[in-house]
């Protein structure tokens, strides 16, 4: 065997050591007792526990696991509904429509992704809060259901714009309307474009951390990465075993998630060749 290959092959196994050390020390941590997470050096736990993972699927402050994983499957799954169809619907009419003022419309859309989220935080906080929303999931799901996510938008017009436009000349002689085109032709061949968004949507809104953290304050409707940080309090104890146990749990359905759409999406891209 050549130096260069032994020397690529270690190279590669380092990569790959420094990429899955973070995986390992989060999973190990999650049995070792809680103050040899920190204070401990080892990776292995010496002692291995599972009270951990007892006392996450206890909860904290009375409100148990279960109450938390179901907050966040509401969220995650109403802006995944909310994000495809207002996407998908948005994503049609620019392009397979012909209006006035398309262009700038679709130009001023695509702009508000050079927007950071920070800047809007305040305003749009001030509006729900005069609509009596603040402490409600309305100001974490009502801009799914209105296309607001432009990038989304973005992916759904650019992949339309490869389907043909002789289907639609084909359907509308059949007395297709645009509804029947848009339901019938265009979303089954969108359908990669669609899974992409269901996943990365509901990755997201799993995740989400600082929207709840800003318009939730009941303990009982928060999501799971809210709720993480009930364990770490500066004033008395952290429970540092129990919060790496159910950040691990937490993360058991958007692996799931990933893997049961991944395989549609691995299924379909083919077939667009």
């Amino acid at each position: 065997m050549k130096l260069s290959t032994v020397a690529w092959h270690a190279g590669v196994i380092a990569v790959l050591a420094i990429v899955l050390y973070p995986i390992v020390w989060v999973v190990a941590a999650t049995f070792k007792p809680s103050e040899d997470i920190i204070g401990g050096l080892s990776l292995l736990p010496t002692e291995p526990t599972t009270v951990n993972y007892e006392r996450a699927v206890e909860g904290i402050a009375g409100i148990s696991i279960a109450r938390f994983f179901w907050n966040s499957t509401v969220l995650a799954v109403l802006s995944v509904v909310g994000t495809v169809a207002s996407s998908a619907l948005a994503g049609y009419a620019f392009a397979r429509l012909r209006f006035r003022g398309r262009g700038a419309m679709f130009a001023l859309m695509i702009s508000t992704l050079l927007l950071p989220f920070h800047v809007l935080i305040i305003p749009q906080y001030a509006v729900f809060q005069r609509l009596d929303l603040i402490d409600t999931y309305v100001p974490l799901l009502l801009g799914k259901f209105l296309a607001v996510e432009a990038f989304f938008v973005f992916l759904m017009v650019q992949f339309m714009r490869t389907i043909p436009h002789e289907l639609d000349e084909s359907a509308k002689i059949d007395g297709a309307g645009h509804w029947g085109i848009f339901w019938h032709i265009i979303l089954p061949l969108a359908r990669p474009a669609l899974i992409t968004t269901s996943i990365f949507t509901f990755i997201w809104s799993w995740n989400d951390f600082f929207g709840p953290l800003i318009y939730l304050s009941t303990p009982d409707k928060y999501p799971l990465p809210l709720a993480l940080q009930l364990f770490v309090d500066e004033a008395s104890g952290s429970d540092f075993g129990a919060l790496m146990a159910m950040s691990m749990l937490a993360l058991v359905p958007v692996v799931l998630f990933f893997l049961f759409f991944q395989r549609f999406l691995v299924e379909e891209f083919p077939h667009r060749g």
